[in-house]
Protein backbone atom coordinates (compact mmCIF):
# COMPACT_ATOMS: atom_id res chain seq x y z
CA UNK A 1 0.00 0.00 0.00
CA UNK A 2 2.98 2.21 0.97
CA UNK A 3 4.14 1.78 -2.82
CA UNK A 4 1.70 2.50 -4.30
CA UNK A 5 1.21 5.57 -2.69
CA UNK A 6 4.54 6.49 -3.42
CA UNK A 7 3.23 5.93 -6.89
CA UNK A 8 0.44 7.96 -6.74
CA UNK A 9 2.83 11.04 -5.33
CA UNK A 10 5.09 10.52 -7.92
CA UNK A 11 2.75 10.59 -10.26
CA UNK A 12 0.78 13.88 -8.84
CA UNK A 13 4.32 15.33 -8.82
CA UNK A 14 5.53 14.98 -12.66
CA UNK A 15 1.85 15.80 -13.72
CA UNK A 16 2.29 19.29 -11.86
CA UNK A 17 6.42 19.71 -13.20
CA UNK A 18 5.05 19.24 -17.00
CA UNK A 19 1.55 21.61 -16.27
CA UNK A 20 3.97 24.43 -14.84
CA UNK A 21 6.23 24.83 -17.95
CA UNK A 22 3.36 24.47 -20.65
CA UNK A 23 3.20 28.35 -19.96
CA UNK A 24 6.45 28.97 -22.40
CA UNK A 25 4.79 26.39 -25.11
CA UNK A 26 1.62 28.15 -25.13
CA UNK A 27 3.53 31.85 -25.15
CA UNK A 28 5.28 30.57 -28.40
CA UNK A 29 2.22 29.33 -30.04
CA UNK A 30 0.49 32.25 -29.34
CA UNK A 31 2.38 34.60 -31.63
CA UNK A 32 0.09 32.94 -34.65
CA UNK A 33 -2.39 30.79 -32.63
CA UNK A 34 -5.58 32.33 -30.51
CA UNK A 35 -6.11 30.25 -27.17
CA UNK A 36 -9.27 28.50 -27.96
CA UNK A 37 -7.14 27.06 -31.22
CA UNK A 38 -4.36 25.73 -29.22
CA UNK A 39 -7.14 24.10 -26.77
CA UNK A 40 -8.98 22.31 -29.37
CA UNK A 41 -5.45 21.06 -31.20
CA UNK A 42 -3.77 20.18 -28.07
CA UNK A 43 -6.82 17.65 -26.83
CA UNK A 44 -7.84 16.40 -30.33
CA UNK A 45 -3.74 15.05 -30.52
CA UNK A 46 -4.04 13.89 -26.97
CA UNK A 47 -7.03 11.84 -27.91
CA UNK A 48 -5.42 10.46 -30.56
CA UNK A 49 -1.78 9.55 -28.72
CA UNK A 50 -4.52 7.62 -26.08
CA UNK A 51 -6.38 5.96 -28.91
CA UNK A 52 -3.00 4.83 -30.60
CA UNK A 53 -1.58 4.02 -26.85
CA UNK A 54 -4.40 2.02 -26.11
CA UNK A 55 -6.53 1.03 -29.20
CA UNK A 56 -9.23 -1.24 -27.34
CA UNK A 57 -12.36 -0.19 -27.15
CA UNK A 58 -14.16 0.68 -23.79
CA UNK A 59 -17.06 -1.12 -23.02
CA UNK A 60 -19.18 1.33 -20.28
CA UNK A 61 -21.76 -1.00 -17.82
CA UNK A 62 -23.95 1.56 -17.17
CA UNK A 63 -25.49 4.83 -18.26
CA UNK A 64 -25.18 6.27 -14.78
CA UNK A 65 -21.30 5.60 -15.96
CA UNK A 66 -21.60 7.23 -19.24
CA UNK A 67 -22.92 10.14 -17.67
CA UNK A 68 -20.61 10.75 -15.09
CA UNK A 69 -17.66 10.28 -18.12
CA UNK A 70 -19.34 13.16 -19.63
CA UNK A 71 -20.00 15.53 -16.57
CA UNK A 72 -15.97 14.90 -16.37
CA UNK A 73 -15.20 15.99 -19.93
CA UNK A 74 -17.40 19.15 -19.58
CA UNK A 75 -16.07 19.99 -16.08
CA UNK A 76 -12.08 19.63 -16.60
CA UNK A 77 -11.84 20.13 -20.16
CA UNK A 78 -14.44 22.19 -22.16
CA UNK A 79 -15.82 24.51 -18.89
CA UNK A 80 -11.98 25.01 -17.08
CA UNK A 81 -10.18 25.43 -19.71
CA UNK A 82 -12.70 28.19 -21.25
CA UNK A 83 -13.05 29.76 -18.11
CA UNK A 84 -9.76 30.07 -17.58
CA UNK A 85 -9.36 31.62 -21.16
CA UNK A 86 -12.38 34.19 -20.78
CA UNK A 87 -11.05 35.43 -17.27
CA UNK A 88 -7.58 36.08 -18.86
CA UNK A 89 -9.30 38.31 -21.02
CA UNK A 90 -11.56 40.33 -18.26
CA UNK A 91 -8.69 40.27 -15.47
CA UNK A 92 -4.90 40.15 -14.89
CA UNK A 93 -2.86 36.69 -15.26
CA UNK A 94 -1.55 37.24 -11.53
CA UNK A 95 -4.92 37.45 -9.80
CA UNK A 96 -5.89 33.67 -12.39
CA UNK A 97 -3.09 32.25 -10.99
CA UNK A 98 -4.08 32.97 -7.23
CA UNK A 99 -7.96 32.40 -7.75
CA UNK A 100 -7.29 28.91 -9.50
CA UNK A 101 -5.14 27.53 -6.69
CA UNK A 102 -8.09 28.04 -4.65
CA UNK A 103 -9.14 25.10 -6.22
CA UNK A 104 -7.88 22.46 -3.62
CA UNK A 105 -9.96 24.43 -0.99
CA UNK A 106 -13.09 23.47 -3.17
CA UNK A 107 -12.35 19.87 -4.07
CA UNK A 108 -12.19 19.38 -0.31
CA UNK A 109 -15.71 20.79 0.42
CA UNK A 110 -16.60 18.54 -2.35
CA UNK A 111 -15.29 15.51 -0.89
CA UNK A 112 -16.64 15.85 2.24
CA UNK A 113 -19.92 16.40 0.93
CA UNK A 114 -20.26 13.43 -1.82
CA UNK A 115 -16.68 11.36 -1.30
CA UNK A 116 -17.17 9.02 1.68
CA UNK A 117 -13.90 7.15 1.43
CA UNK A 118 -12.06 10.99 1.79
CA UNK A 119 -10.23 11.08 4.59
CA UNK A 120 -12.04 14.05 7.57
CA UNK A 121 -9.25 16.65 6.95
CA UNK A 122 -7.56 18.20 9.83
CA UNK A 123 -6.80 21.58 10.98
CA UNK A 124 -3.04 21.29 9.36
CA UNK A 125 -4.94 21.17 5.81
CA UNK A 126 -6.69 24.50 6.34
CA UNK A 127 -3.14 25.55 8.10
CA UNK A 128 -1.03 24.56 4.93
CA UNK A 129 -3.80 26.14 2.84
CA UNK A 130 -3.45 29.37 4.32
CA UNK A 131 0.61 29.18 3.85
CA UNK A 132 0.21 28.27 0.28
CA UNK A 133 -2.02 31.26 -0.79
CA UNK A 134 0.05 33.45 1.00
CA UNK A 135 3.22 32.08 -1.21
CA UNK A 136 1.29 31.85 -4.48
CA UNK A 137 -0.01 35.93 -4.02
CA UNK A 138 3.99 36.58 -3.22
CA UNK A 139 4.77 34.97 -6.50
CA UNK A 140 2.01 36.09 -8.73
CA UNK A 141 1.90 40.15 -7.45
CA UNK A 142 6.01 40.23 -7.26
CA UNK A 143 6.21 43.11 -9.04
CA UNK A 144 2.63 43.85 -10.31
CA UNK A 145 -0.19 45.71 -9.30
CA UNK A 146 -3.20 44.17 -7.11
CA UNK A 147 -6.38 45.25 -9.37
CA UNK A 148 -10.00 43.33 -8.89
CA UNK A 149 -11.84 42.63 -12.32
CA UNK A 150 -15.23 41.30 -11.08
CA UNK A 151 -16.07 39.52 -14.43
CA UNK A 152 -12.65 38.01 -14.69
CA UNK A 153 -12.22 37.24 -11.10
CA UNK A 154 -15.45 35.65 -11.15
CA UNK A 155 -14.97 33.58 -14.04
CA UNK A 156 -11.21 32.50 -12.82
CA UNK A 157 -13.33 31.39 -9.26
CA UNK A 158 -15.67 29.26 -11.54
CA UNK A 159 -12.72 27.56 -12.99
CA UNK A 160 -11.62 26.76 -9.82
CA UNK A 161 -14.99 25.78 -8.65
CA UNK A 162 -15.28 23.17 -12.07
CA UNK A 163 -11.60 21.75 -11.46
CA UNK A 164 -12.55 20.50 -8.06
CA UNK A 165 -15.93 18.96 -9.80
CA UNK A 166 -13.46 17.60 -12.15
CA UNK A 167 -11.26 16.08 -9.48
CA UNK A 168 -14.34 14.19 -7.34
CA UNK A 169 -15.56 12.48 -10.71
CA UNK A 170 -12.60 11.40 -11.37
CA UNK A 171 -12.04 9.75 -7.88
CA UNK A 172 -15.87 8.36 -8.88
CA UNK A 173 -14.86 7.23 -12.17
CA UNK A 174 -11.52 5.71 -10.79
CA UNK A 175 -14.01 3.66 -8.07
CA UNK A 176 -15.14 2.10 -11.44
CA UNK A 177 -12.51 -0.20 -12.09
CA UNK A 178 -11.73 0.98 -16.15
CA UNK A 179 -8.11 1.05 -16.74
CA UNK A 180 -6.78 4.68 -16.43
CA UNK A 181 -5.37 5.26 -20.05
CA UNK A 182 -9.44 4.28 -21.36
CA UNK A 183 -10.95 6.41 -18.67
CA UNK A 184 -9.08 9.34 -19.70
CA UNK A 185 -9.70 8.65 -23.62
CA UNK A 186 -13.75 8.72 -22.81
CA UNK A 187 -13.07 11.82 -20.63
CA UNK A 188 -11.28 13.44 -23.63
CA UNK A 189 -13.53 12.40 -26.20
CA UNK A 190 -16.52 14.23 -24.12
CA UNK A 191 -14.25 17.69 -23.84
CA UNK A 192 -13.31 17.47 -27.72
CA UNK A 193 -17.14 16.85 -28.08
CA UNK A 194 -18.50 19.79 -25.79
CA UNK A 195 -15.71 22.43 -27.40
CA UNK A 196 -17.54 22.01 -30.89
CA UNK A 197 -20.39 24.12 -30.62
CA UNK A 198 -18.13 27.10 -28.70
CA UNK A 199 -15.90 27.19 -31.68
CA UNK A 200 -18.46 29.51 -33.49
CA UNK A 201 -18.08 31.86 -31.05
CA UNK A 202 -14.27 32.39 -31.00
CA UNK A 203 -13.60 32.51 -34.28
CA UNK A 204 -11.78 29.16 -34.85
CA UNK A 205 -9.30 29.08 -38.20
CA UNK A 206 -7.95 25.51 -38.93
CA UNK A 207 -4.86 26.77 -41.23
CA UNK A 208 -2.68 23.78 -40.60
CA UNK A 209 -0.33 25.31 -42.83
CA UNK A 210 1.02 27.09 -39.54
CA UNK A 211 2.05 23.50 -38.50
CA UNK A 212 4.83 23.65 -40.99
CA UNK A 213 6.65 25.89 -38.43
CA UNK A 214 8.61 22.95 -36.52
CA UNK A 215 8.51 25.30 -33.43
CA UNK A 216 4.84 25.29 -33.81
CA UNK A 217 4.59 21.38 -34.21
CA UNK A 218 6.85 20.72 -31.28
CA UNK A 219 5.20 22.45 -28.57
CA UNK A 220 1.60 21.43 -29.60
CA UNK A 221 2.75 17.85 -29.52
CA UNK A 222 4.47 18.86 -26.03
CA UNK A 223 0.96 20.08 -25.10
CA UNK A 224 -1.01 17.49 -26.71
CA UNK A 225 1.12 14.70 -25.33
CA UNK A 226 2.61 15.50 -22.49
CA UNK A 227 0.14 18.43 -20.92
CA UNK A 228 -2.78 16.72 -21.90
CA UNK A 229 -2.48 12.55 -23.23
CA UNK A 230 0.01 11.81 -20.21
CA UNK A 231 -0.64 14.58 -17.75
CA UNK A 232 -4.19 13.75 -17.60
CA UNK A 233 -3.70 9.71 -17.23
CA UNK A 234 -0.85 10.16 -14.38
CA UNK A 235 -3.52 13.17 -12.89
CA UNK A 236 -6.38 10.56 -12.87
CA UNK A 237 -4.08 7.61 -11.73
CA UNK A 238 -2.86 10.17 -8.44
CA UNK A 239 -6.64 10.35 -8.02
CA UNK A 240 -7.33 7.01 -8.13
CA UNK A 241 -4.43 6.32 -5.65
CA UNK A 242 -4.68 9.07 -3.00
CA UNK A 243 -8.11 10.52 -3.44
CA UNK A 244 -9.14 14.06 -4.87
CA UNK A 245 -7.73 16.05 -2.13
CA UNK A 246 -4.64 14.88 -1.47
CA UNK A 247 -3.71 15.21 -5.14
CA UNK A 248 -5.12 18.50 -5.61
CA UNK A 249 -3.24 19.87 -3.30
CA UNK A 250 -0.63 19.49 -5.37
CA UNK A 251 -1.69 22.55 -7.75
CA UNK A 252 0.51 24.79 -5.06
CA UNK A 253 3.10 23.63 -6.87
CA UNK A 254 2.42 25.05 -10.42
CA UNK A 255 3.67 28.79 -9.85
CA UNK A 256 6.60 27.24 -8.01
CA UNK A 257 7.77 25.38 -11.41
CA UNK A 258 6.79 28.42 -13.15
CA UNK A 259 9.17 30.43 -11.63
CA UNK A 260 11.95 27.81 -12.09
CA UNK A 261 11.46 27.12 -15.19
CA UNK A 262 11.72 31.21 -15.57
CA UNK A 263 15.10 30.87 -14.21
CA UNK A 264 16.27 28.06 -16.04
CA UNK A 265 14.94 28.37 -19.41
CA UNK A 266 13.53 31.75 -20.28
CA UNK A 267 16.71 33.02 -17.82
CA UNK A 268 14.36 35.44 -16.37
CA UNK A 269 16.05 36.71 -12.81
CA UNK A 270 14.74 35.83 -9.66
CA UNK A 271 13.62 38.22 -7.09
CA UNK A 272 13.88 37.83 -3.22
CA UNK A 273 9.71 37.78 -2.99
CA UNK A 274 9.06 35.15 -5.44
CA UNK A 275 11.97 32.87 -3.24
CA UNK A 276 9.83 33.73 -0.40
CA UNK A 277 6.69 32.30 -1.98
CA UNK A 278 8.15 29.52 -3.46
CA UNK A 279 9.08 28.59 -0.03
CA UNK A 280 5.76 29.38 1.44
CA UNK A 281 3.86 27.12 -1.31
CA UNK A 282 6.53 24.47 -0.70
CA UNK A 283 5.57 24.36 2.75
CA UNK A 284 2.01 24.67 2.41
CA UNK A 285 2.10 21.62 0.60
CA UNK A 286 4.01 19.62 2.65
CA UNK A 287 1.99 20.60 5.66
CA UNK A 288 -1.81 20.11 3.79
CA UNK A 289 0.05 16.30 3.16
CA UNK A 290 1.30 15.89 6.92
CA UNK A 291 -0.47 13.18 8.83
CA UNK A 292 1.53 12.39 11.62
CA UNK A 293 2.49 9.02 10.28
CA UNK A 294 6.18 8.16 9.26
Amino acid sequence: MEHKNTLGHLAALLTIIIWGTTFISTKILLADFKPMEILVYRFIIGFLILWTACPRRLKVKQRKQELTFAAAGLCGITLYYLLENIALTFTMASNVGVIISVAPFFTAILARLFVKSEEKLRANFYAGFALAMAGIILISFNGATFELNPMGDILAVLAAFVWACYSILTKKIGSYGYPVVLATRRTFFYGVFFMIPTLFFFDFQTELSRFYNVTYLFNIFYLGLGASALCFVTWNFAVKILGAVKTSIYIYLVPVITIVTSVLILAEPVTWISAVGALLAISGLFLSEYTGKR
